[in-house]
């Protein structure tokens, strides 16, 4: 006799039960997905004009910011950036207000990340922005928002359904969001047509690192290698 224990139709029921919303979950936002590609027009093309600008007549830097869930999508895309060849840098607003502004310079470009575009975090690096003539992307899902509105350029993102049955938690906006950073460093790398070669600059350790090793960093040149006679004695 089977001595397993046999699942009850209870938990049968409940493990069926969580494959679906899962399913659903990834279907909601997938949606979302499409509604971003469908979305992307001459202002996502005028963002990579001058993060692209910026790095060759400005020689600055990408200064990302966003608050909440916002910041840590952030943090992923700097690292994203600053991997492909754009020097990028977070900055956390609130930290901004008390002295971390002093991080931003007149050559940078600032892209500021928030769904709803009112987070009252984000006015004192707006202002600032505006202040010293500082290029302002913004990515929000709100064109009469605050952040918005004071943008020179608007990555409207389109306002979809989160997955979240209750319609709160950050999901479907979050993946958008993430989803467009990584938008904006892929047309990047196009543009300065970015080499395995170059790519691995940025990537020496780890097995993608060791992936794009060349050959010459790994071998010794000759008069490096030790030389012995073949009648020679071990010890010597």
């Amino acid at each position: 006799m089977n001595s397993a224990p046999q699942k009850s139709v209870k938990q049968a029921q409940d493990n069926s039960q969580d494959v679906a919303i899962g399913k659903k979950a990834i279907e909601v936002e997938a949606q979302g997905l499409t509604a971003l590609a469908n979305s992307l027009d001459s202002a996502f093309a005028d963002a990579i004009e001058t993060i692209h600008h910026m790095k060759g007549e400005r020689r600055g830097r990408l200064i990302v910011a966003g608050i909440g869930k916002s910041g840590h999508i952030a943090k992923k895309i700097v690292a994203t950036l600053a991997s492909t060849g754009t020097p990028s840098h977070f900055v956390h607003p609130g930290e901004a207000s008390h002295g971390d502004l002093g991080m931003i310079t007149e050559h940078d470009v600032v892209l500021m990340i928030s769904n709803s575009g009112e987070n009252p975090e984000l006015s004192d690096l707006i202002q600032y922005t505006r202040r010293f003539d500082i290029p302002l992307i913004s990515m929000t899902s709100r064109q009469d928002s605050s952040l918005a509105k004071h943008s020179d350029i608007l990555l409207l993102m389109p306002s979809e359904p989160e997955a979240c049955p209750n319609g709160l938690a950050p999901t479907t906006s979050t993946t958008i969001t993430l989803a467009l950073g990584d938008a904006i460093a892929v047309a990047l790398l196009e543009r300065m047509k970015l080499t395995p070669e170059q790519f691995g600059v940025f990537h020496p350790g780890g097995k993608l690192g060791k992936r794009l090793l060349s050959v010459a960093e790994v071998m010794h040149k000759l008069e490096d290698v030790p030389m012995m006679n073949s009648e020679g004695t071990m010890d010597q």
